[in-house]
């Protein structure tokens, strides 16, 4: 594949241990990029360097964009100097968002021929923030533009948001474009300020489990948007109770509502907006805590937390399917699980945990048999994957 083609972009696929359902609500959340991820190899079109013909055996025109994937069927066509449009719910609606969000800022004269390609057939692991950020890396270097990596953050975000119409925050994009494999990302969603903090060398080695339930998932499906929506309506109710202004509510955030305002109304709102408000403030104190953790090398700490915000994702954000809060009981345990959590947003998908090496195959055996147990109709899709944290997106020599 490298022969064939000018450029090769890895972006991985990343795991959030602390921080769950808060990037959109403006809170802390933490992160690793991890060493699986989406390949993408490809040709800049107008390029004297090296040129991709197409099926009658002639070159691409200058602003054509050509993609084929190893992982999904057909192929996508499009120009790039021209607008979007509407969604064709399609693998290449993802490249297409690229281009949406790019075009608002930069003249976009040349496009790629390409071949992109996962490595995990797993969800929940922000699968599609990594392919957004391929394609945003992959058009700017076609048109020699320069972006620092939270400019790609930002513009893969916002591609995510204004054109696939997942409402989510900055999370998934900072830990793919940011990651560092020595080191946990901690990110504030509100000022965006953020930083690596460095392993501590007194803390123990892990790896992290990735536990596939073999149940897939579409965020735009499920009931991630309608969350997002009773956030900001706990966030709505909070105010109004207090006779405070309310804003807009694109722009209303529960970061902006201060704890001393839950606590003073959370008895009188309906109760389904409370537990939302209660997990946004309780996973602002576990990131808090699970950050001092860190930087002191208190991995069984960490993990304590880490399933705590599990269990708060279940109770007080009620997301997660039977599959997954089985997978997650069953790790819980288990020796060698110093913590973990749902992987994503938490309603299909995956369970990802921070494990002891020593006990990795005594955790695969035990949690694949007592899960199978109680979900034979997953005994082919139930998968196992042990990765490692590794650095964010980057063009590959």
């Amino acid at each position: 594949m490298e022969k064939e083609y000018q450029y090769h972009i890895f972006s991985p696929y990343r795991v959030c241990p602390l921080g769950a359902h808060v990037d959109h609500q403006h809170g802390l959340v933490t992160g690793f990029a991890i060493n699986k991820g989406v390949d993408l190899w490809f040709n800049v079109n107008g390029s004297s360097q090296c040129e991709t013909l197409n099926v009658k055996g002639e070159k691409w025109p200058e602003n054509h964009v050509h993609l084929e994937s190893k992982t999904f069927e057909g192929v996508v066509d499009f120009e790039i100097d021209q607008p979007s449009q509407v969604r064709e719910h399609h693998w290449g609606d993802y490249a297409r968002g690229a281009k949406y969000a790019l075009r608002k800022r930069f003249e976009l004269k040349r496009g790629i021929t390409g071949v992109i390609q996962g490595s995990l057939p797993v969800g929940g692991l922000s699968s599609s923030a990594a392919v957004l950020i391929a394609y945003v890396m992959a058009f700017a270097k076609a048109n020699d533009i320069t972006l620092q990596p939270f400019e790609v953050v930002k513009i893969a975000s916002e591609a995510e948001r204004e054109y696939i119409g997942l409402n989510n925050g900055l999370l998934d994009q900072a830990c793919i474009a940011l990651g560092k494999k020595d080191g946990l990302l901690f990110l504030d969603c509100d000022s965006d300020d953020w930083r690596i903090i460095k392993r501590n060398p007194d803390m123990p080695e892990f790896e992290i489990g990735i536990f596939f339930s073999g149940l897939t998932r579409s965020l735009v499906n499920s009931d991630y948007n309608l969350r997002v929506y009773e956030c900001k309506t706990a966030a709505w109710n909070m105010l109004a109770y207090q006779e405070q202004p309310l804003k807009t509510f694109d722009k209303t955030f529960l970061r902006d509502v201060p704890k001393e305002t839950f606590e003073k109304t959370r008895d009188i709102m309906p109760s389904r907006f409370a537990r939302r408000a209660e997990h946004f403030y309780s996973e602002y104190r576990r990131v808090r805590q699970g950050v001092t953790a860190w930087e002191t090398g208190n991995l069984q700490l960490f993990g304590k937390l880490s399933f705590a915000s599990c269990e708060s994702s279940i109770h007080n954000y009620e997301c997660g399917s039977p599959e997954l809060i089985a997978i997650y009981e069953i790790m819980r345990s288990l020796p060698g699980v110093y913590g973990g959590r749902f992987s994503g947003a938490g309603f299909k998908g995956a369970c990802i945990a921070l494990v002891d090496p020593a006990y990795k195959q005594e955790i695969e055996k035990n949690l694949t048999e007592k899960y199978l147990e109680q979900f034979p109709e997953y005994e082919k899709t139930f998968q196992v994957f042990w990765v490692k944290p590794d650095n964010g997106a980057r063009f590959e020599m």
